[in-house]
């Protein structure tokens, strides 16, 4: 509170000084009741009657109503500079208060842009904050591995498609070749079939001779 105190002070002083100086022409003109406090003494002091006693001392009677008046005057700009003063001090307490809730929500803010610039600068991988470069690198790392995958399994699949080939070659090779061997055996047998007819026919004609 110590801004309060030296607001309060400066504002009381700044106060007592608009009582007490001149502020426009007509403040110059001296009179009791118009015009700045420091007019008015002024005033009681010229305006009053002066003598001097017989050792020269000068001396000043001042009317009684006068410093009645003058009480007065002074009591209203008192009372008038303490409302001014009460014032000021529920307007600095209303400023001081305002200030404090500025600095919160100043701290707020910078703590909701500090979470924003972390958010902005980082990514969020299951549940675990990572920085945007280790994330990027990771990312390149899995594309890397799957990258490697992929080629692994386009050779796999090529050496596979080559031995299927090489398999279906060797396939119709080995059918031609069943084939063959079953056009060989057929005329192998019809072969020894017409032998054994013939040879049945022979015998036939033998016996018929006899």
């Amino acid at each position: 509170m110590n801004f309060t105190k030296a607001f309060t002070l400066l504002t009381l002083l700044f106060s007592l000084t608009l009582f007490s100086q001149t502020t426009d022409s007509e403040d110059d003109k001296l009179s009791l009741n118009s015009g700045t406090i420091n007019n008015q003494f002024d005033y009681v002091i010229e305006k009053s009657n002066g003598w001097r006693d017989q050792r020269g001392q000068s001396y000043k009677v001042i009317k009684a109503y006068w410093l009645s008046d003058l009480k007065a005057h002074v009591l209203d700009s008192l009372q008038a500079v303490q409302k001014n003063l009460a014032a000021t001090e529920v307007t600095v307490i209303a400023q001081a208060q305002e200030i404090e809730a500025l600095k919160t929500s100043l701290a707020n803010t910078q703590g909701n842009l500090d979470q924003t610039k972390d958010e902005k600068n980082n990514m969020q991988l299951f549940g675990t904050q990572m920085s945007k470069s280790g994330y990027r690198g990771l990312m390149w790392s899995v594309i890397g591995v799957l990258l490697a995958l992929l080629l692994f399994f386009i050779y796999q699949f090529k050496n596979s498609n080559a031995v299927t080939k090489e398999a279906k070659r060797t396939l119709l090779e080995v059918e031609d070749e069943f084939e063959e061997h079953r056009k060989t055996a057929v005329e192998r047998e019809q072969k020894v079939r017409r032998q054994l007819q013939d040879e049945i026919n022979k015998q036939k004609t033998i016996k018929a001779k006899k």
